[in-house]
């Protein structure tokens, strides 16, 4: 069905996590006829394993409706996108490709910090906002107080606040009616070269990259030689269709349409999300704005387990890269555990998301060591360098200083948890900046904070304070020097360099002692003592010991003379002592863990 450029409508769902974005999608899905009631099942959009058991979104999904509004038939492309802090880059990206925005609010949990995010990111690029309550069928909502929140953000009547209900399907209906009436048509001139953005894409073996595209000029035909503008590489697709909500081909996309193009190409460098398409004959002038490249902030090293899958975790994480562009990677070795890579993640949950992707979908056994940030480094000699892991960082007679990355933190909190959630921020190194009640019940406290602090366990911790209530946010300010050092931990003297972390000179001894305790835990007993410290430079400031395995030799011995029991006894003494100088201990993947873990059970 061909319809005219003022009948198409492009949206994205916009939300803090758990506020029922993917519920509403669902139902809009089933209005508009667009799944076969059969094959409904919830969370229509979260194609992935992980997506379903989580509940959370972690890919942007696009997806063609056709809509029947007095008399006229409207083709409606929703782009559902995700909601944790870690997938903005996602959101961003899915915004790039529409001209309106749904921001869906919880009505008895109100504005949280993603719900701000995402809305000022939607405002950014000119979108067109429908707000809508959600959940009013929940004993604890609160509608028209959540309404009157949404309605002084955006300077709006409250009246214009849509209430409904997704899981039970009320007012649904008045939410498509609004994406007709208040989302404007896509702007774009049919006959003018072509321009498609990509906003997505993913790897097909047989098909190559498929690229998710919104055409903003001209005409994307099956049979046009096409090019990627910043790449220059040229192909001929092998389909062309749209998403309903799996890939149907129809051989063309017009302009404001959003669809997938399948460009056979092999290399994942070739087709890059941002990347302009254009006709190889007659090509565009000037490509479309890209996206802002979005820089980690978290780094890890990634290990395979068996060194012989060196070559397929590589392969892997190209193709991730291709569906993920905030995964950046980079070869690095390790003495401990040889080959692997350095990765860099927005978070630690995008971080989990890569590892169980890893092993789920590429079938890799692999091993992640602990986390931390970039750091710059000054030198003595007034050079400047980025270090992404403890490993990289210069003897210490030849740093300066050390500067770490600093956030500004927003936590919004009911105010009953204002005490504990300070407490949480302060004994993190927090700064405290502001404190603005947003009514009675609900306030913002700001803080400006180490990255490195609220990396690995803070958002569980500030979950645990608040009993689920409290949302947090947080955006880079800048790098500020810190008094810090790298605390190497030595297994049987000899220091493993993927268990070293850089730490605030004040807690390097709290943490080298929970640390070397927690190592003694994880550790196997072998067949000689096994000393396990923590050390600053070459001073040990904390040191656990391993007990050895005492493999009974007297066993055999029933009486007999003392000096046969002394000479095995001599004799296991010696075995022990060469194991000592030669015995190699393997370290587990709990003790690589262990680091991650230190701070919950402070």
């Amino acid at each position: 069905m061909t319809l005219k450029q003022d009948h198409l409508r492009n949206f994205s769902i916009i939300a803090h996590v758990d506020h029922g974005k993917s519920t509403l999608a669902d139902r809009l899905l089933e209005m508009t006829g667009t799944v076969d009631p059969r094959q409904m099942q919830e969370q229509v959009l979260d194609s992935m394993d992980l997506e379903r058991e989580r509940g959370v979104t972690i890919k942007a999904s696009p997806v063609r409706m056709f809509y029947e509004y007095k008399g006229d038939v409207y083709e409606l492309n929703l782009i559902d996108t995700p909601g944790h802090v870690d997938f903005t880059y996602e959101v961003s990206r899915a915004l790039a490709a529409c001209e309106g925005a749904i921001l869906v609010v919880d009505a008895s949990q109100g504005i949280e910090a993603q719900t701000l995010a995402n809305l000022f990111l939607a405002l950014e690029n000119d979108l067109e906002i429908i707000p809508v309550v959600n959940k009013i069928d929940l004993p604890a909502a609160q509608p028209d107080l959540v309404a009157g929140e949404i309605a002084n953000l955006l300077g709006i009547d409250a009246d214009e606040v849509l209430r409904v209900s997704a899981k039970e399907g009320i007012n649904v209906d008045k939410v498509l009616e609004a994406v007709v009436e208040r989302i404007p048509p896509p702007r774009g001139n049919p006959t003018a070269p072509l321009r498609a953005l990509v906003f997505d894409s993913q790897y097909d073996p047989y098909k190559g990259v498929v690229a998710s595209v919104r055409v903003v000029d001209g005409v994307l035909r099956m049979g046009d030689m096409l090019r990627m503008m910043s790449t220059g590489a040229d192909f001929e697709p092998l389909e062309v269709g749209v998403f309903a909500p799996d890939m149907r081909p129809t051989g063309e996309l017009r302009t404001g349409e959003v669809g997938y193009v399948a460009t056979g190409l092999k290399s994942v460098r070739d087709a890059r999300v941002g990347d302009t398409i254009t006709l190889a004959a007659t090509p565009a002038r000037d490509p479309l704005p890209g996206y802002k490249h979005m820089k980690p902030m978290v780094f890890a090293g990634i290990y395979p387990v068996e060194s012989d899958d060196y070559n397929a975790l590589r392969d892997a994480l190209e193709k991730l890269q291709l569906n993920d562009a905030a995964l950046v990677f980079e070869p690095e070795t390790s003495q401990a555990l040889g080959f692997g890579f350095r990765a860099g993640f927005l978070g630690m949950f995008h971080m989990e998301i890569v590892q169980e992707r890893l092993e789920r979908e590429y079938g890799l056994d692999v091993l992640f060591t602990a986390p931390s940030v970039a750091y710059k480094v000054l030198t003595t000699t007034g050079e400047e360098i980025t270090i992404h892991s403890p490993a990289q960082l210069p003897e210490p007679t030849k740093i300066e200083e050390i500067r770490e990355p600093w956030v500004r933190l927003e936590i919004y909190t009911p105010v009953d948890y204002i005490g504990p959630l300070m407490d949480l921020v302060m004994k993190r190194r927090g700064v405290f900046r502001r404190q603005e009640y947003l009514d009675q019940r609900r306030v913002l406290l700001e803080y400006d904070i180490p990255l490195s602090e609220i990396l690995v366990d803070f958002y569980n911790e500030l979950k645990a304070r608040s009993r689920g209530y409290a949302s947090m946010d947080y955006h880079f300010l800048e790098y500020r020097p810190g008094d810090l050092v790298k605390l190497d931990i030595l297994v049987a003297g000899q220091p493993v360099d993927a268990l070293s972390i850089i730490v605030h000179r004040d807690q390097a001894y709290r943490k080298g002692q929970k640390l070397v305790s927690k190592m003694k835990e994880v550790i196997p007993r072998q067949l000689f003592d096994v000393p396990i410290q923590a050390a600053i430079g070459k001073k040990v400031i904390s040191r656990a010991n391993v007990k050895a395995l005492r493999k009974d030799v007297l066993a055999k011995c029933y009486g007999g003379d003392v000096t046969r029991k002394r000479k095995l006894l001599e004799k296991q003494k010696r075995g022990k002592k060469r194991l000592k100088m030669i015995g190699h201990v393997e370290i587990p993947q709990e003790a690589f863990m262990s680091v991650l873990r230190l701070e919950e059970e402070s």
